[in-house]
């Protein structure tokens, strides 16, 4: 398998292969950089080797036209969920995104994102990070149940169902979130948005294999 290197500005290097991962893949990446000078007076300090693997195939498809989230797994649908995505003057990000962190509970509050004291939550339920800005996929239990499926209200994120507490009866927010891991794919379509900026994030899938290869070169 071919896997090159990206350049995103001077300091930050990612690295993928042509398609997504296959399910079962053994990874070793290999640093070498103990003494190695990388600026000015700057050196590296680890020499090892770190080794991680490839878990199932999943994906979901967030489409903000007809509000739902359809969950795949191996090729086969495996859940669909109703969500609300971001309104009319918050638009959510379209394209490829993958799940970087993961909290059971998490504060989110607008001055983080620029939006003033437009809103403080303590404790988001089931919260995914989709973005470095903080888009998020996460539990909402401050929505009327009405909106799921049917109104984008969000400030940005894909919204679903959940119970205050993180906790209760399965619902569609902790549904979700336990059938995921950090690495997911997360699609989103028909949000009204651009796609979005593929360094914004662990999202350089959006950018095309020629593209990126163009990117390896220092």
């Amino acid at each position: 398998m071919e896997v090159v290197g990206h350049w995103f500005g001077d300091t930050r290097l990612d690295f993928r292969p042509q398609t997504y991962w296959a399910p079962g893949t053994k990874i070793t990446l290999s640093p070498r950089l103990k003494d190695v000078e990388g600026a000015d007076g700057v050196f590296g300090v680890q020499r090892k080797d770190v080794s991680l693997h490839i878990g199932r195939e999943q994906t979901g498809t967030v489409d903000l036209a007809t509000k739902t989230m359809t969950v795949r797994r191996s090729g086969k649908t495996v859940a669909t969920y109703p969500v609300t995505g971001g309104d009319s003057s918050h638009a959510t990000w379209s394209g490829i995104m993958v799940i970087s962190e993961r909290f059971e509970q998490t504060r989110m509050e607008s001055t983080t994102v620029g939006l003033g004291d437009e809103y403080d939550i303590p404790d988001v339920p089931h919260a995914q990070r989709l973005t470095t800005s903080d888009t998020f996929v996460h539990g909402n239990y401050w929505a009327s149940t009405a909106v799921f499926g049917h109104e984008n209200t969000s400030h940005g994120c894909a919204g679903l169902h959940d119970t205050k507490g993180a906790s209760g009866s399965p619902v569609a927010g902790s549904s979700f979130y336990d059938s995921s891991m950090l690495g997911d794919v997360v699609i989103v379509k028909n949000s009204g948005e651009k796609t979005v900026d593929p360094a914004n994030g662990l999202n350089g899938w959006n950018l095309s294999w020629t593209d990126w290869k163009a990117g390896s070169a220092i």
